[in-house]
């Protein structure tokens, strides 16, 4: 092909595939594969904020007050931290790692309460990292087993130099194959999937192909140190993460030996290649790198990605010693519909199951069963009508191969293992019917109530009936619940959509509940998250949605759907009649607890930890002989009593 023709195909490519290419070349970008001038601007940027910051002075040229000063505005953090640490001063490290912490939680306190940091384990964990205590907790550790001084650093040293090595070899050498493949996908196929991110762990080729790419790093690098022969030899290896990505059971050697006979006589076509792009790269140092992030680099890769495929097919054509090796067929060209129906059989027998003549409920049926996934009773038209959404849930990933529209893994030569299993024991796009959604209420009430009741026993060692309800129920979980299968049915298909709206509506509906609970009780709170990192008005907290949407996921697509199994069993009258008490019982309730709300000591009756932390010093010179070790909260409910602030009893 001719320059032209295949710049031509590469704008194809980018054109059909513009959203998650951009992403790929984002991430060579960021991982050094790809430079550009945006990420120039990302170096200097960040370069003059340390500098700013005077992160580069020394804490121990300056005076105390001066130091005080620089920890109080925050110029001061992790790095600091590590500097003492690598000059062998692990104390002073412990010092100042401590006086960040405590400026970091007086400024949440003082400022914007949303980022607090003084409780929850989100917290801990943002002031372990930015303060650097988790590194001085680790080399102090290694010091006091090892008797030594250094020895901490030393392997703090040595383990950091492992994981910049680990991180190099697997992921940013790696990723040069990764990109290659998913450029090389998208130049047949119309539909490219995200998830062919991972197809080397799919295939269990990841570590082999960082080796191969490892060997292509050493040689390319002893290769430089004849400057000149660095520069014929980064030609010379070029197409090796395009052959890995073809190939990937080929060895580095192997690779790079069919690269370097693959681009005999190429180089300089190569190198003019490459300079024909020189414009852009002008344009995208003056839009500060963005035309080369949003076009420039997705076109050159799709251009060189082209520019193999022609030197690959001539390399074929020509018999070179080992082009047989790069035997991917269908990555050039799309697979015949008999040897595509021979492959995924079991989904062309599938299709071949739908019903085309099934009517859709209509009315208000409808609009339950289409938007909210309900259904009012178990008619054979209803019943027929789910079977057809099943079939189309388990035809909905392998559709487009089917098609033809996206790559036919099980045609490569590394098959994903085919995992048959029962579609209908986990069938979770079903409809659920009115009374199904009833006993489901109940069930995640009853077991919200078991899992908090069982916190404050494992954390207090007393029991305490968590909410303002005096049954064995928290309807909190309950409303949850129903909503997540309702409300967001229309999503279920989407996992990634799914999880995002959980958090979403998690956070409405607990935010929602704790704002009525004090309107309706003067005040009352039956939780706060004062304090906790990311919390909205001590209300909601990053840390317990994060919690609510990995519960979701397993209530929507596992635990709701085999429930509802379980509950399908159950005899109409009998399953009518024991909502019925159900919901007789949880009226009455909720009547009485209008009045008469639990609560008490341990529910509402307590005041946060940081209420008291800041005079610690006093209390204890104050009481003599009570002497406070330490405290360490845990959990979101984890409260110490009003009428009893002396005697706090310390929790493990």
């Amino acid at each position: 092909m001719t320059r032209r023709e295949i710049k031509t195909r590469a704008r194809q490519t980018v054109k059909r595939h513009y959203m998650i290419l951009v992403m790929t070349g984002l991430i060579a970008v960021f991982l050094g594969l790809q430079v550009s001038s945006f990420d120039n601007v990302v170096r200097m940027y960040s370069s003059d904020r340390a500098t700013a910051a005077g992160l580069n002075a020394g804490i121990g040229e300056e005076t105390e007050d001066a130091a005080d000063t620089r920890v109080a505005v925050g110029s001061v953090g992790l790095i600091d931290v590590v500097e003492h640490i690598l000059m062998g001063d692990p104390e002073k490290g412990r010092e100042l790692s401590e006086r960040i912490k405590k400026a970091e939680i007086e400024r949440s306190e003082e400022g914007n309460r949303v980022l607090g940091r003084s409780r929850g384990a989100l917290s801990r964990i943002v002031n372990g990292v930015t303060s650097g205590s988790f590194l001085v907790m680790f080399v102090s550790g290694i010091n006091s087993l090892s008797g030594t001084d250094n020895l901490g650093t030393l392997i703090l040293m040595i383990l950091a130099l492992a994981g910049v090595s680990a991180f190099y070899l697997l992921v940013v050498n790696t990723y040069a194959v990764i990109s290659a493949r998913m450029f090389l996908e998208g130049r047949c196929y119309a539909k490219l999937p995200v998830q062919r991110f991972v197809f080397l762990l799919r295939i269990k080729r990841w570590l082999p192909v960082s080796m191969a790419m490892l060997r292509y790093t050493v040689y390319e690098l002893l290769w430089s140190l004849t400057i000149i022969g660095g520069i014929i030899k980064a030609y010379s290896y070029y197409l090796m993460p395009y052959i890995l990505a073809e190939n990937p059971a080929l060895g580095g050697r192997e690779a790079i030996t069919l690269s370097r006979k693959m681009m005999r006589g190429h180089k300089w076509e190569c190198f003019v290649m490459g300079c024909s792009f020189l414009g852009w790269n002008l344009l995208g140092a003056f839009t500060f790198g963005l035309t080369e992030v949003f076009y420039s680099i997705p076109y050159q890769s799709a251009a060189f990605c082209e520019y193999y495929a022609s030197l690959r097919k001539e390399a074929k054509e020509a018999g070179i010693p080992g082009a047989e090796l790069l035997n991917d067929t269908y990555l050039y060209e799309q697979a015949p519909k008999e040897c595509l129906e021979e492959a995924y059989a079991d989904e062309v027998e599938w299709k071949k199951e739908l019903r085309n003549n099934v009517r859709k409920p209509e009315g208000m049926k409808g609009i339950l069963s289409e938007w909210f996934g309900i259904f009012q009773g178990g008619s054979e038209e209803e019943r027929i009508y789910e079977e057809n959404r099943e079939i189309r849930v388990r035809l909905g990933m392998c559709k487009d191969v089917v098609e033809g529209s996206a790559y036919p893994v099980r045609l490569s030569q590394f098959p994903d293992t085919v995992k048959q299993k029962r579609v209908e024991t986990f069938h979770y796009m079903r409809h659920y019917s009115v009374w199904s959604l009833i006993l489901l209420f109940f069930l995640f009430s009853i077991f919200g109530w078991c899992w908090e009741v069982s916190i404050h026993l494992v954390m207090d060692g007393v029991f305490v009936n968590r909410g303002a309800l005096h049954g064995p129920w928290l309807p909190i979980y309950g409303t949850g619940g129903v909503l997540l299968l309702t409300l967001l049915n229309r999503v279920r298909s989407r996992p990634v959509m799914e999880f995002i709206s959980i958090i979403f509506l998690c956070g409405m509906v607990e935010y929602w509940t704790s704002y009525y609970l004090e309107a309706a009780y003067d005040g009352k709170k039956w939780w706060d998250y004062s304090g906790y990192f990311l919390n909205l008005n001590g209300r909601i907290c990053a840390e317990g949605l994060l919690v609510f949407g990995i519960g979701g996921m397993v209530i929507v697509y596992i635990a709701a759907p085999l429930l509802d199994n379980r509950i399908r069993r159950i005899r109409k009258d009998v399953l009518v009649w024991v909502c019925m008490i159900l919901l007789c019982l949880y009226a009455a309730d909720s009547a009485y607890s209008v009045r008469h709300p639990n609560e008490g000591k341990g529910i509402t009756d307590y005041q946060p930890l940081s209420r008291y932390s800041e005079n610690l010093d006093v209390r204890s010179e104050e009481y003599a002989g009570n002497i406070v070790i330490a405290f360490v909260c845990a959990g979101p409910y984890l409260y110490y009593p009003v009428d009893d602030p002396v005697a706090w009893r310390l929790q493990a």
